[in-house]
């Protein structure tokens, strides 16, 4: 007998509760304790319901579990249901798995912080907020726990918000994803217009069969991808992310790698009939995909914040896996969000280590030579790092080349985005070793204040498992071109639409041309990996000539194309002033004028009036005699 799928949700809930009202008479390591033991349980119960799905009958087995009616007004009814099916099974274990290990991680790394509590507070509601977004069987629901990852994010991000820039940086958050999120707005209200329900089943089944025409679905998938492109932090609206730095790196963690980023991923995945019904839109996701793989992974290469290097280096994994949803390569695009969430778990975890070994140093020019200093996090964070380039025989390698080979047989050969993609990799490889190069080896470049040491076992037991993940993660979906069998897309079969131009369609190419593209984007990370040795560990003052030689391009680069500037100056300043004036002119003058006349007006006609009350008799006779005189002439003059 399996549980009920609410546990799942209800028990990050109560830790929550615990810790946010009960937090005072709990010491730190009963705080963290009970944060990690309820997503333990909700992460041991996603795993039975798994088991139980994979014995369940059926083309799509699935669990259902309508809780109550939520919202009812008029012919709107709205259910608290969840749906337990192959997709969301993956995004349960990779969020409370991923999530359970940061938690435990997290009782190391902020102990002795005065708000240890509320930050295990938030870190519950965070995973709950995650787990109804995934688990939603309708669009509303989804879009509560959607909100609410957003809500938490902002409390996490400007977790200490006495630091007015970190402050800022959890606010920039917050109302950047507002811009997509009103998109999913009006997108929902369509979908429900149309077909009179948001259940996500309910629209799958109708939408192919619907009158609406392709320009309908046009709009509405656009929409939702404005809201994706917010949440997963793609170009225009990817701003937000690398500020997100700001708060402590757990939650850095848990942001990239185990929670919000993937949501649009998610949600795209989740509604895929409705995208493979435009064409158009499907285009746009991969276009907007590479470039943002692309542009980051350029930005990454001259990031000198270790956590903005990782920062970057999530927004460019995230345009693949956009990239991969926009092909058609569904099932490749949510491998590759698992696997993601292994190596880049793994990578902020290790970051977070060196910053706690270096008494919160983060620049990786003040770094170098930590590697018999730190051995542990060393060793894990280089798994993470061969993870997420590429080398053959990691998670990476799989998921990655998936991608491509989806790219390439959707665009029936070496397209411009199969192109693009396999740069890329070159590039990530690149500045994935410049990170460990610089951080690791060389000659330490460190204050002599400073006295590097090993994390605690609290914290490099989560990075040890987290690399055994990086390492065995992708062998679920080895492609049948390597001798595997590729079980993870065959999970995710029955779940996501069948793509005119997925990987089990359209162009016809031969395992020739597979085991080709992937040799090519082989050479393209070892590439990257032997040039990063050369200027970093070979010629150390190539890197320096380089930026000497190239100095717009390096500029260009190290702030981030200018696009924060851009948006200052074309955005924010001319709605602040256009504030200002609202304010000083309109609101001071217009508003406030209308209501202190207003004022002055019933203040003067009272003052008025009051001279008729004077007291006197004889005055208020001559009124009246007054008063019938105009009568009597009116009635005459009629």
């Amino acid at each position: 007998m399996t549980a009920p799928i609410y546990l799942i949700t209800l028990l990050p809930l109560i830790g929550f509760l615990i810790n946010g009202l009960l937090g005072r008479f709990l010491t730190e390591r009963q705080s963290g304790m009970v944060a990690s033991g309820t997503v333990l349980g909700s992460f041991l119960i996603s795993a039975q319901l798994t088991m139980g799905l994979m014995t369940r009958p059926g083309k799509n087995p699935h669990f259902v579990q309508t809780l109550f009616t939520w919202i009812e007004a008029g012919d709107l009814q709205i259910q608290a249901g969840y749906w337990f099916d192959a997709l969301a099974a993956v995004m349960a274990l990779v969020v409370t798995g991923v999530g359970l290990l940061i938690h435990i991680y997290s009782i190391g790394y902020m102990r002795g912080d005065p708000g240890v509590r509320r930050y295990f507070a938030f870190m519950n509601l965070f995973i709950f907020m995650m787990l109804n977004l995934v688990l939603a069987d309708n669009l509303a629901l989804l879009f509560l726990g959607w909100e609410g990852v957003g809500l938490c994010s902002y409390l996490l991000i400007g977790f200490w918000f006495q630091d007015e820039s970190k402050a800022r940086a959890g606010m920039k958050a917050f109302i950047v994803n507002r811009v997509g999120d009103a998109g999913f707005i009006i997108a929902m209200v369509l979908l429900y217009h149309q077909f009179g329900t948001l259940n996500i089943q309910q629209l799958a089944n109708a939408a192919p069969f619907a009158l609406a025409g392709r320009a309908f679905f046009t709009a509405v998938t656009l929409l939702l991808f404005l809201g994706a492109t917010g949440k997963s932090a793609q170009i225009p609206l990817h701003i937000w992310l690398p500020d997100a730095m700001a708060g402590p790196t757990p939650v850095s963690a848990l942001i990239h790698a185990a929670t919000m980023v993937t949501a649009g991923v998610y949600l795209i995945a989740r509604n895929s009939v409705l995208f493979t019904l435009a064409p158009a839109t499907m285009n746009t996701i991969a276009t907007i995909g590479i470039l943002t793989a692309f542009l980051a992974a350029s930005m990454a290469i001259t990031q000198k914040d270790i956590k903005k290097v990782l920062a970057y280096s999530t927004i460019s994994q995230l345009g693949y896996m956009f990239t991969a949803v926009g092909v058609g390569a569904f099932s490749a695009g949510i491998f590759h969000l698992m696997t993601h969430a292994f190596f880049k778990g793994l990578l902020f975890l290790g970051a977070g280590s060196v910053i706690h070994g270096l008494g919160g140093e983060q620049n990786i020019d003040n770094m170098g030579g930590l590697k018999k200093h730190m051995p542990s996090t060393h060793l894990t964070m280089l798994v993470g790092v061969l993870a997420i380039t590429g080398v053959p025989g990691l998670s990476g390698f799989f998921s990655k080349d998936e991608i491509l080979w989806g790219a390439f047989v959707r665009y029936e050969g070496f397209s411009w985005i199969w192109l693009v993609g396999v740069i890329t990799a070159g590039m990530t490889a690149f500045y994935m070793f410049r990170l460990l190069f610089r951080t690791f080896y060389g000659q330490p470049r460190w204050s002599n204040q400073l006295h590097p040491h090993e994390s605690p076992s609290v914290m490099t037991l989560p990075l040890i498992l987290l690399a055994f993940l990086s390492i065995l993660g992708g062998y679920v979906g080895v492609p049948e071109v390597l001798g595997g069998m590729n079980h993870f897309h065959h999970l995710l079969e029955p779940v996501v639409a069948i793509s005119p131009w997925g990987l089990a369609g359209g162009h016809e190419a031969s395992h020739f041309m597979e085991l080709l593209a992937m040799f090519i984007s082989t050479v393209a990370a070892l590439g990257g990996i032997y040039y990063a040795y050369k200027v970093y560990i070979l010629q150390p003052r190539m890197a320096d000539e380089l930026r000497d030689k190239l100095p717009g391009l390096y500029k260009l680069s190290f702030n981030k194309y200018y696009v924060d500037e851009f948006y200052g100056a074309a955005v924010v300043r001319p709605l602040v002033a256009f504030s200002q004036v609202l304010w000083t002119w309109f609101d001071d003058r217009v508003i406030d004028g209308l209501v202190n006349g207003s004022a002055a007006l019933i203040g003067s006609g009272s003052r008025l009036i009051r001279q008729l009350q004077s007291g006197l008799i004889q005055h208020y006779a001559a009124f009246i005699l007054g008063g019938v005189i105009v009568i009597m002439a009116i009635i005459y003059a009629s």
